[in-house]
């Protein structure tokens, strides 16, 4: 397999970068002008126009239907003849998928093998062996009508309760009423997931009282709960909602009033990735630290979780080349063509993808954004496939989780699927952030210096500084460890705290 996950050296005075040494395009590292003289290859050849910054330069010429490779991969097929030094994008550059593609089991990985005397971070041991990174009060409503009661509750607890938990979150969403089939069963497996979350020292249920999604039925098909650690009620059936949501959470900060962090491994530790607002250099930089942060943390007997079905679109292969055994294989073939079918069934194009935005960052197929995308999975054997809405085990690996790429919808699967911290990674910044810690990752450092109220670490300066991926990697994962033991996230700090759950059905 070939390392999709390359050490990015090959810069040709901090001008561009070659990602592969298979590769037939460089990337433009900052904005070059026509007639520049670039060196790729030990061969020198000039620029036949300008190129954007993120975008790709032809380092030798390519016939017309041959296969541009970036990533070591095929990123898709030429249109027309490209010559050296020729801008790549869409005027020249197409998608090879059509949907009739096939996948191969190729010879079983062998079993990952954990490292020994992992680092630590200081966390909270909950009673059923989990640990969580925040000692918060979750409050979760069944149904978006009690939405602004959980909000209440939480507002009056963070003024007559401060210093008491880390901090009181309302999760509301606007569901749980006139749901049916796969709808209401995403809502209830999601939420019943949140609701056992590490993070959360103490969780209150509000329910209506009328909902689809019965308040009963969702705490009894839960399974795991800690009865000391949990309060639930129906709005309709008490006096005064807002003052039965505040008497329950004082009963459970009572419970949590002895919570202590202390010392524990870092195979303890959950981390989601997810990207969102690409651009051309996501894949060259955060992606490729994130790749390595996953690589660590399961090679130290930790889980991480990769979402974004249809971002493993075209580069599908690459991940199923990793799964531990036949039965994963299969399972990942699941997890893809399902998704596919909910395309296919909402008569929509399977491969209408990359955003006007990724396409402005320099992004061109789709086959390029998801060999891009999937090297946040690194190099680790993946040894799990899970459906929305459902928890990852705690045993050491890769887990995948199915889910669209809406970035809310996708962070939030993160979070119920329990990752402690969502490593965000993004190009192009947002302010969004989740239940668990968003660590917002920059690709370059324009968007790090502009946004720095929104972005927590700076993968750009693998390509301004000169910093090795390896180094930049280690640096981050330094960070997620002081996260894990309390540092807060800029989602935090500005309370950026959205829930959103996948609506694929019917609403009465």
């Amino acid at each position: 397999m070939k390392d999709l996950t390359s050490s990015n050296k090959a810069v040709n005075e901090r001008l561009t970068i070659q990602v592969h040494p298979d590769d037939n395009v460089i990337v433009a590292i900052q904005p070059l002008s026509e007639g520049k003289t670039i060196k790729a290859n030990n061969t020198e050849f000039t620029l036949q126009s300008d190129i954007t910054a993120g975008h790709k330069v032809a380092i030798s010429d390519v016939k017309k239907g041959q296969h541009v490779i970036k990533y070591g991969y095929s990123i898709g097929l030429a249109t027309h003849d490209i010559c050296q030094g020729e801008h790549i994008h869409s005027h020249n550059l197409s998608t090879s998928l059509d949907g009739s593609e096939s996948f191969t089991y190729k010879t079983e990985p062998a079993t990952p093998i954990v490292k020994p005397s992992p680092p630590s971070f200081n966390g909270f041991l909950r009673n059923n062996g989990q640990v969580g990174i925040r000692n918060e009060v979750w409050v979760i409503n069944t149904v978006g009508c009690v939405n602004q009661a959980a909000k209440r509750i939480t507002d009056l607890c963070r003024q007559k309760f401060t210093g008491q938990a880390d901090d009181f979150i309302a999760i509301t969403h606007p569901y749980g009423c006139s749901q049916l089939g796969d709808d209401l069963s995403n809502t209830k497996n999601l939420l019943g997931s949140l609701i056992q979350h590490a993070n959360a020292g103490g969780v209150l249920v509000i329910g209506l009282g009328c909902e689809n999604n019965q308040l009963s039925q969702l705490i009894a098909t839960t399974t795991g709960l800690d009865p000391e650690r949990i309060r639930y009620f129906n709005s309709q059936e008490v006096s005064n909602e807002i003052d039965e949501g505040v008497n329950c959470v004082q009963e459970l900060l009572n419970q949590m009033a002895s919570d202590k962090r202390t010392p524990q491994p870092v195979s303890k530790l959950a981390l989601g990735m997810k990207c969102g607002g690409s651009d051309g250099f996501s894949g060259l930089t955060a992606n490729s630290i994130v790749g390595r942060v996953t690589d660590k943390l399961t090679g130290f007997g930790g889980r991480v979780i990769l979402t974004e079905t249809p971002e493993m679109f075209g580069a599908e292969q690459v991940l199923m080349d990793r799964a531990q055994s036949k039965q994963i294989f299969d399972e990942i073939v699941n997890l893809v063509d399902e998704f596919k079918q909910y395309f296919i069934s909402n008569n929509q194009p399977i491969y209408e993808n990359p955003s006007p935005g990724n396409k402005a960052g320099g992004l061109t197929t789709l086959e390029e954004k998801s060999l891009g995308a999937i090297q946040k999975g690194g190099k680790a054997i993946i040894n799990e496939v899970i459906g929305y809405g459902m928890k990852a085990s705690v045993k050491p690996g890769l887990t995948l989780l199915q889910s669209p790429g809406n970035d809310a919808v996708s962070s939030t699967a993160l979070a119920a699927a329990g990752a402690n911290i969502v490593l965000f990674t993004t190009g192009r910044g947002t302010p969004l952030g989740f239940p668990v810690p968003t660590v917002k990752i920059a690709s370059n450092s324009d968007l790090a210096t502009r946004k720095a109220h929104w972005i927590d670490f700076n993968a750009g300066q693998i390509l301004d500084a000169g910093v090795d991926v390896d180094e930049c990697a280690d640096k981050l994962f330094d960070y997620i460890l002081e996260v894990a033991s309390g540092k807060l996230t800029n989602n935090e700090i500005n309370d950026n705290r959205e829930v959103a759950i996948w609506k694929n059905g019917v609403t009465l």
